[in-house]
């Protein structure tokens, strides 16, 4: 089988390529670089592609690095940016994955092998009719399918992932005893083409500072002075510089450039039990689809989900409210969780997964 590996100089996509030879496969070793160079916002992938590269002279492989530095900010910061200015809380990881690890680099190489492994944390599932789901890892902890869930079916079909079978300490095991280059390094955080960079000076630079007050949503009471409402997301606790705490943002008001809080560890205003996805994405298909029923959304079905990227799944159900207005012309889904939810950002991902957490349905931006 021809075979590419998308390899990261970490040590999960170490594992895949010791795994996949192990198999008797020889694939062929593709860093994708994102990272912009030059100024102050360089990210140098100098030592990721030595890791690299070390690996690929460990197994006899081929490594080329291909660049979508132009295609990542054409594509992912864009939507970063105009998701941000909108007041919302964007994923460019989400759209990362989508837009460059399976979709340009698919257009420009990919599409040349008959599967691109990746060390993320997921499996895939396949009916006995062919039909591929995505599936979540063994590894609760580790699962992480809410950044694959705005994959296609076309992209999904292509890619495998062989160690989403796999516990992380059993990865982790593996490429200590094989002796990868990767083995003691330590799992990455934070946004994929950051690296170093802090998430707000980032911000700082495309879309500078505007001061703005920040009021008690309770008494109405001006708190303090922020920099700018898109340096704030719901659910934010730390950054805000008040005393007397815990203080939470609970709303934003876009066009007087207003962050909201409230106070308190229990305070009911940073809960809820309901959101809106206005664009669920379903990555194999709608599994509540009635072939023989006009209304094809009928009904509430059970689920289990998630609005972050966190180690646990939520309970809870969903049905599509069939509403025709100017703000929903087509109708939303709506989600109801079983417990209270902390934090709910429009803009965010709302991931949906089966009620045993087994499939991940797909994804959509949680609406205002």
């Amino acid at each position: 089988m021809n075979t590419a590996v998308l390899i990261s100089g970490g040590v999960d996509s170490g594992v895949v390529v010791h795994q996949l030879c192990e198999q008797g496969i020889k694939p062929d070793l593709h860093y994708i670089k994102i990272g912009m160079e030059g100024e102050d916002y360089s990210c140098s992938a100098e030592e990721d592609i030595e890791l690299c590269r070390a690996t690929a002279r460990k197994y006899d492989l081929q490594l080329e690095v291909t660049d979508l530095q132009k295609e990542y900010w054409e594509r992912v910061v864009s939507y970063t940016m105009e998701r941000v200015k909108r007041g919302l809380t964007p994923n460019p990881d989400v759209m990362c994955n989508r837009l460059i690890k399976f979709g340009a680099f698919e257009e420009q190489v990919g599409k040349h092998y008959d599967k691109v492994a990746t060390g993320h944390y997921a499996t895939t599932i396949e009916d006995p009719d062919g039909t591929i789901w995505l599936g979540t890892a063994k590894d609760p902890i580790k699962d992480q399918t809410d950044f694959l869930a705005q994959l296609s079916y076309e992209q999904l079909r292509h890619t495998i992932f062989p160690i989403g079978h796999l516990p992380k300490e059993e990865v982790r095991r593996i490429a200590r005893e094989a002796h990868l280059p990767s083995a003691r390094r330590k799992d990455s955080q934070g946004i994929c083409f950051l690296g170093k960079i802090n998430y707000n000076d980032f911000l700082r630079r495309f879309l500078g500072e505007q001061e703005g007050r920040i009021i008690d949503i309770e008494t109405g009471k001006v708190l303090g002075r922020h920099r700018g409402y898109w340096f704030h997301t719901i659910g934010q606790r730390k950054g805000l510089g008040l005393s007397g705490g815990p203080w939470f943002v609970v709303k934003k008001n876009i066009k007087r450039n207003i962050v909201f809080v409230a106070r308190g560890w229990d305070t009911q205003l940073q809960y809820g039990h309901d959101f809106r996805l206005a664009d669920l994405h379903f990555i194999t298909r709608n599994p509540w689809e009635q072939t023989d029923a006009h209304d094809h959304t009928e009904g509430i079905h059970p689920i289990q989900f998630k609005i972050r990227h966190v180690d646990h799944f939520m309970s809870g159900t969903i049905e599509w409210i069939d509403e025709d207005s100017d703000a929903e012309p087509n109708g939303y889904w709506h989600i109801h969780s079983d417990a209270p939810i902390q934090g709910i950002a429009p803009g965010q991902f709302g991931c949906i997964y089966s009620s045993d957490a087994r499939i991940c349905y797909g994804s959509g931006e949680i609406g205002i």
